[in-house]
């Protein structure tokens, strides 16, 4: 059974960084402006030989019932339930507040082991922080730099003595290498990404079953990339909710710049990538750079056209037309899967569920050669490539190099002169020959080697 800590205290005064060095990757947005973290992010942290979990934390503060800041901290209210024991961190460097001091209270009716942190304790600018801190009653201060990495043995120490004893080697099972059908069912990585307020959060909360993601009317919610853990209908999936993205031109704060590269670098690490539109205003110039973007870094794609719930026409004239616009719209992924769906509601899902395993699948298809060179004879005998500068293009063969996505590469005479009009017709010509609708198809050209290459005329 896992260990798991909760990082809790106000806001600015360090926990993300914490949390970033225990895990050993910059995982949590971190910024010298207060109130960065909104929803709690989990890890699997690591000091010395002791392994637990960890759980960052929005900062503790007081809100209006219903308010943005409530929600909040009813998020730090459930982690901390969850958690075996808390890491309650202050700001050596400024010393003890009033919203310490209420909340250390509120710490100690947790009923749960808690270790006093004093952070930014580096030099000894925060020596006399450290020592306004033994008026908490929470115990000795521990004096740490998670910045800098100072005070990690003394942290271990405090914490060795909280966790209980490990398993013995003998009596842990072996690590044994997945089978083949162990890989076939490990969990989907899943990126839920679209422009800000398109209801990637409530529809992720609507699978979970619970309020696990904030929401909320104003856009720019969300801000980290928080992955969570789902089972449907037996399947895995590991889903990953990141932050709205604008158009570059309208990023200005520091921050977003942040929440954005960390929203990039989940769809770069994810399988299949979910693009979520709002139903009412689809398609719009963002929707179609965010689609091209997950097609350029070749991942499975599916549509989400969000918030169906509120659109007046619903019957299949709509989803026709939704069909019709991916296709001219989008086709460099033609045939995409889209579904429509109300987050909120609970509209679809079903369809969504369904849709990224079969686009998962696709992602995974391989082709033998000889049906790919059965295609390709009859594909270039139906269109055969047209002639550059007066000198006849030959194509010799193609072969798959990989899936995930699937990527070809085709020997040729020239390649820099194949032009990409013909490209574009065997990308779509093996895409309807192989059911490869919607996901990302690479084909690369390469040249044989010239076996006459050495009789050239030399030079007298």
């Amino acid at each position: 059974m896992s260990f798991t800590i909760a990082i809790i205290g106000r806001p600015n005064v360090g926990k993300s960084t914490l949390f970033n060095r225990l895990v050993g990757q910059k995982l949590a947005l971190v910024d010298d402006l207060p109130g960065v973290t909104r929803d709690r992010r989990e890890g699997e942290a690591r000091l010395g030989d002791l392994e637990f979990i960890i759980i960052d934390t929005a900062g503790l503060d007081e809100g209006a019932k219903g308010s943005l800041t409530a929600r909040m901290q009813e998020q730090t209210e459930t982690a901390i339930a969850q958690a075996d024991a808390l890491f309650f961190v202050i700001d050596a460097r400024a010393g003890l507040t009033p919203n310490d001091r209420a909340f250390a209270d509120f710490a100690r009716r947790a009923n749960k082991p808690v270790l006093l942190v004093a952070n930014k304790s580096e030099g000894k600018h925060g020596d006399a922080g450290a020592m306004e801190a033994f008026a908490l009653g929470l115990g000795d201060p521990i004096q740490v730099s998670a910045e800098h990495g100072e005070g990690m043995g003394e942290l271990y120490d405090a914490l060795a003595r909280l966790m209980p004893e490990p398993v013995d080697e003998d009596e842990a099972e072996d690590d044994e290498p997945l089978s083949e059908e162990e890989a076939a069912t490990r969990p989907i990585r899943v990126a839920i990404v679209g422009r800000p307020n398109a209801g990637k959060s409530t529809l992720i909360n609507h699978l979970l079953g619970e309020e696990r993601l904030l929401t909320s009317p104003e856009a720019g919610t969300t801000r980290d990339s928080i992955a969570v853990e789902i089972n449907w209908k037996g399947r895995e999936f590991r889903v990953f909710d990141t932050a709205g993205l604008r158009r570059r031109s309208r990023i200005e704060e520091k921050l977003e710049k942040l929440s954005v590269a960390d929203a990039l670098r989940a769809v770069r690490f994810a399988e299949v990538v979910v693009m979520t539109m709002d139903a009412q205003n689809r398609f719009e110039e963002q929707d179609l750079r965010i689609a091209d973007l997950i097609e350029r870094e070749g991942r499975a794609i599916v549509l989400a056209a969000n918030k169906w719930d509120l659109m007046e026409s619903k019957g299949g004239g709509a989803i026709s037309g939704l069909r019709r616009d991916a296709d001219h719209l989008l086709p460099q992924v033609k045939g995409v899967p889209i579904v429509a769906v109300s987050g909120l509601m609970g509209e679809g899902i079903d369809r969504l569920m369904q849709a990224i395993q079969d686009a998962y699948a696709l992602w995974n298809r391989r082709v033998s050669t000889s049906a790919l060179n059965r295609w390709f004879e009859e594909a270039v005998q139906a269109n055969p490539p047209p002639a550059v500068s007066g000198r006849r293009l030959k194509l010799n063969y193609i072969t798959q190099t990989k899936a995930r996505p699937p990527s070809f590469v085709l020997f040729c005479s020239r390649a820099d002169a194949v032009p990409q009009s013909y490209l574009r017709y065997l990308t779509n010509s093996l895409r309807e020959a192989f059911d490869l609708p919607g996901t990302p198809v690479r084909i690369t050209l390469r040249e044989k080697a010239n076996p006459f290459a050495h009789k050239r005329k030399r030079l007298s």
